[in-house]
């Protein structure tokens, strides 16, 4: 497993994390084997949010009730969680109180005295930075969260807290897999009047902002043909890509889900892939991924397959 010091902090991560909001209705083995296999894999990284499970908490309780860490134990996990979306609604709430409100929640419900790295959890429009900032001196001040982050925002969303927030934003989490991919296609196309692939969808140069900033980009739903519409892999509507795919993972003897993880840990932006998998089998398949050396031949042939244009 690939893993980096997180720019902006002295967390040592790995570049592909556990992503932990489906397991509300797993029993306390099952969320022990997956947490295990990811371990094993050399995964020590679990991303949760407050909103994840059904209920407030509910996925970070689960966590906490089936793993009962000691404290040594907890000190070899890094626990990322997520703050900001009002389920009744919904809507999103940056305001100073409900940041803290929240982290108060995931604290009690994760039975930890800390979280490692706290993101804003997509933009609120009605965001007032200062607020934002206010919250994150106290939590930070007060011992309660090492690091802050965003999901989902753009250069100027980011841009914009900066001018008000004394800690580095240290990760930006954003859709992205072989076939979702905007944020990395419309660069190579800049400028082409005709091609769809050339519109902007992210307020300009997100991935370029990122690396040229010190933010670590989080990859989710790595495996989504779209938003939440089915993976790709193996998939009847995707045979070109899939081929490609499949070509891959034999050349290097490996399942063809650590070939779809590859292709995001090959970027040199230093990007971390997000597992949403319940499946301790694909835990340890995509894992593979972490150091696979795709070449840029390789790289730009699944990026074509998948239906994007190389000019």
């Amino acid at each position: 497993m690939k893993t980096f010091t997180l720019p902006g902090t002295d967390i040592v991560a790995p570049n592909v994390v556990l992503g932990l909001m489906r397991i509300a209705d797993k029993t306390d083995e099952e969320i022990r084997e997956l947490v295990r296999t990811g371990r094993d894999a050399g995964i020590d990284f679990v991303d949760h949010a407050d909103v994840y499970g059904g209920k407030l908490h509910e996925c970070e309780r689960r966590f906490a009730d089936a793993l009962a860490l000691t404290p040594s134990q907890r000190d070899e996990i890094t626990i990322q969680t997520k703050a900001g979306i009002v389920t009744d609604g919904p809507y999103y709430d940056f305001s100073y109180e409900h940041i803290v409100s929240s982290v108060e929640g995931s604290l009690a419900a994760l039975r930890t005295d800390r979280i490692d790295i706290l993101l804003l959890h997509r933009p609120d429009a009605l965001v007032e930075p200062e607020e934002v900032a206010r919250a994150f001196d106290e939590l930070e001040s007060s011992g309660k969260v090492r690091a802050f982050g965003v999901s989902n925002q753009t250069p100027r969303q980011i841009d914009l807290l900066r001018k008000y927030v004394r800690q580095p934003i240290v990760a930006n989490q954003l859709q992205l897999s072989i076939t979702h991919e905007p944020i990395i296609a419309q660069g190579v196309s800049t400028n082409m009047l005709a091609e769809q692939q050339a519109v902007t969808l992210d307020g300009g140069g997100i991935v370029d902002y990122c690396r040229l900033n010190d933010i670590t980009i989080q990859a989710w739903s790595p495996f989504q043909a779209g938003f939440f519409t089915g993976v790709f892999l193996g998939s009847p509507e995707y045979p070109e890509l899939n081929a490609v795919i499949d070509r891959l993972a034999a050349q290097y003897d490996v399942p063809a889900i650590a070939i779809a993880t590859a292709w995001i840990t090959r970027h040199p932006a230093q990007m971390q892939v997000v597992l949403g998998t319940t499946s301790p089998e694909r835990v340890t398949g995509a894992a593979q991924g972490s150091e696979l050396p795709l070449t840029r031949a390789e790289w730009y042939e699944l990026f074509r397959a998948a239906g994007h244009l190389v000019p």
